[in-house]
C-alpha cells in the first residue's frame, strides 16, 4: 500500500500528538481485531499511516528543541548544546 500523507487528511495537520496517537492506537486496535471490511480497513490503514507519519514528525520537531545543560570542570551550569540520545 502507499503512503498517505497528511494532505490526503487535511484534518490530521492540527491533530496534537496526544490526539493523533489515540487515533492511531484505535484504528491499531480495529485492523488487529478484523472487525473491518476490506475497502474499509484500507481506509483506515491509510489514515493510520498519515498519523504516523504527523507523530513522527511532531517527535522530530520535540526533540530539534530539546536542549542540554552543560557544565563546567567546577559544577556550575555554563550553557547549553543540542541534546544528542545516542
Amino acid at each position: 500500500m502507499t503512503k498517505a500523507p497528511v494532505k490526503n487528511h487535511p484534518d490530521i495537520k492540527d491533530m496534537t500528538f496526544e490526539r493523533a496517537l489515540k487515533e492511531l492506537e484505535v484504528i491499531v486496535g480495529r485492523l488487529e481485531r478484523g472487525d473491518v471490511e476490506l475497502e474499509e480497513s484500507i481506509s483506515i490503514y491509510e489514515r493510520g499511516e498519515a498519523l504516523k507519519d504527523h507523530c513522527d514528525r511532531l517527535l522530530k520537531q520535540a526533540e530539534a528543541k530539546v536542549e542540554k545543560l552543560t557544565f563546567g570542570a567546577d559544577g556550575t551550569p555554563k550553557g547549553t548544546e543540542p541534546f544528542d540520545p545516542e
